[in-house]
């Protein structure tokens, strides 16, 4: 055989699956179909944020936070509704994940040298309800080093085994089927594809050299989800979300294309809850795009107001940071609404400065390079907005700034095939929003979230502006942007049990078959349900192959 075990995917969860077999003494043929400048995956481009329960960070900042309140948050979000069926194994992934994150999870990372910035950030606050979907507290933790650093050591753990020998990289080797012998999955086949020397990210050539194939003991599947084929993620768009919109934006590189899944389900594997899906309603064209599509998401304070294409506030829970979901589905079920495939933020340029942050690596310097200084500088101690954030306003196609509303409007009527918005009607209702700013008591739902919000520490210092007026000059100038959907995540995908042995359609093992990471649905097929608490795709990959890498070792020994 070429390897005790063969990893499809050399991203998170395939490099974490690596290092947990090398450090056993088995030899791994790791297998990718981009080029080594990929190793790390999608993980190398993420902001690096991980969900943590009852963290120090946490206590530090005065967050109170339990193994209870997180799980029945988690419950709320997901609301597993196929416990006995496809969610059968993806609650007992959700348990599990969650006693991870509350118990060793930390130390377990820190003993692989990362470290997280002091704040804690507040996703996804849900939608205003106890029993629902959001996260009670803050619990996203931002990694020293965004996403390059949470990848760091398991790149350089798998280059150490390669040194001594029990490991060997396939790189531009693209799996098309997997080979099974007597019931077993004992190897991979595919083709060799021309070298291919694009800089990460950028879409490689998919010339074909030569035929390959590769036998082991077990192979474990850790390729990722679908985000960047848009046409499959238009054919398992759920009903519930309404009509798909024409245009996406893409928040992952082209290889993150879903072909091992029906490659995995032509060998025996169940593929589960593909209705699941999470992609983001916050996207923006990227000025420098590395990709086709290219778009960044923006992760927002909450004091954007936020509109719909034809000039409507959106309602409650809809809020900036707030629902993911629950927005995509209203902008995309509303009648007058579907033909549309945007929002809006408005905002001021004191907003813009307190507020917005771009998710991923290369969007956030100071943090990928763990340079503490100019963390401090940019962010808590410097006037303006951060470089990345003021390029964005400055040179992306979707941002338009303006001293007055009606100017501010007239460029954003200019970014759309029609005037769809009417000055005189966001005129009246930021007006209104405005007056509640001057209001202790009021019943503005953003208000009384923004307030919230700040009597958080790390919001108050670093991610919630002072309550003003949206029209007050001194807060100027205005800004407009022009929001679009970002496919970013697959939530379900191959069944697994707690050791990620892929399951077949009779839910028993198909024998010599792994999977980990997106592919799996981040665990069990679909351990966030319906939503995610964020934070945790990054640790579901860690997780999952942690898991297939240490039952895969033991299976082998």
């Amino acid at each position: 055989m070429d390897a005790d075990v063969i990893i499809v995917g050399a991203g998170l969860a395939g490099l974490t699956a690596a290092h947990e077999l090398t450090s056993r003494g088995r030899k791994v043929a790791l297998v990718d179909q981009e080029n080594a400048a990929n190793l790390g995956g999608q993980a190398w481009w993420s902001f690096g944020g991980l969900f943590l329960v009852d963290s120090q960070e946490q206590r530090r900042m005065g967050v109170k936070d339990s193994f209870d309140l997180a799980w029945s948050d988690w419950q709320g979000s997901a609301q597993f509704d196929r416990l006995d069926d496809q969610d059968s194994w993806a609650v007992r992934w959700a348990r599990a994940y969650v006693e991870f994150a509350a118990g060793e999870k930390r130390s377990w990372l820190t003993g692989h040298g990362l470290s997280f910035l002091p704040t804690v950030g507040w996703a996804e606050r849900g939608d205003l309800r106890a029993d629902g979907h959001g996260n009670s507290v803050p619990r996203f933790h931002v990694t020293w080093g965004t996403g390059t650093g949470v990848v760091e050591p398991f790149i350089r753990s798998a280059h150490q085994a390669a040194a001594r020998g029990l490991l060997s990289f396939h790189h531009r080797h693209r799996v098309d089927g997997l080979v099974a012998t007597d019931g077993t999955v004992t190897g991979v086949r595919g083709r060799v594809l021309a070298e291919d020397r694009a800089p990460r990210g950028a879409a490689s050539s998919r010339e074909e050299v030569r035929d390959f194939e590769l036998t082991a003991q077990a192979v474990v599947v850790t390729t990722g989800g679908l985000g960047a084929n848009h046409d499959l993620v238009r054919a398992h768009w759920p009903a519930r979300l309404g009509t798909a919109p024409q245009h996406m934006a893409t928040g992952v590189p082209a290889y993150v294309d879903g072909r091992m899944l029906a490659i995995s389900a032509e060998a025996g594997a169940r593929l589960v809850n593909s209705d699941r899906m999470w992609h983001y309603t916050e996207g923006v064209h990227n000025w420098d795009p590395v990709w086709a599509g290219h778009g960044i998401r923006i992760l927002p304070g909450p004091s954007s107001m936020w509109f719909d294409a034809l000039g409507r506030r959106l309602p409650q829970p809809y809020l900036p940071g707030y629902d993911t979901l629950g927005t995509l589905r209203h902008l995309r079920t509303t009648p007058d609404l579907s033909e549309h495939d945007h929002s809006w933020f408005v905002l001021t340029q004191k907003i813009i400065e307190k507020e917005f942050a771009l998710s991923g690596s290369e969007q956030n310097p100071d943090i990928t390079a763990k340079d503490r200084r100019a963390f401090l500088r940019e962010r808590l101690l410097g006037s303006g907005a951060p470089a990345p954030v003021e390029a964005f306003k400055r040179n992306g196609e979707d941002f338009v700034v303006a001293a007055t509303l009606e100017e501010l409007v007239a460029k954003m009527n200019a970014l759309t095939d029609k005037p769809h918005l009417d000055a005189a009607l966001m005129r009246s209702q930021i007006e209104a929003r405005d007056l509640q700013t001057d209001n202790p008591y009021s019943k503005d739902a953003q208000i009384q979230g923004i307030r919230n919000s700040r009597r958080y520490l790390g919001d108050r210092l670093g991610r919630t502006a002072t309550p003003h007026r949206l029209l007050d000059p001194a807060a100027g100038p205005l800004i407009g942007v022009k929001l679009h959907v970002l496919t970013r995540k697959t939530l379900g995908g191959i069944q697994t049990d707690l050791d990620s042995r892929a399951l077949g359609h009779d839910g028993t093992p198909v024998p010599g078959l792994y999977a980990a990471g997106e592919v799996a649905g981040f665990g069990g097929g679909g351990v966030h349900g319906y939503n995610s608490l964020e934070g945790t795709f990054l640790g579901g990959c860690l997780f999952s192959g942690r898991a297939a890498g240490r039952a895969a070792a033991a299976a082998t020994a």
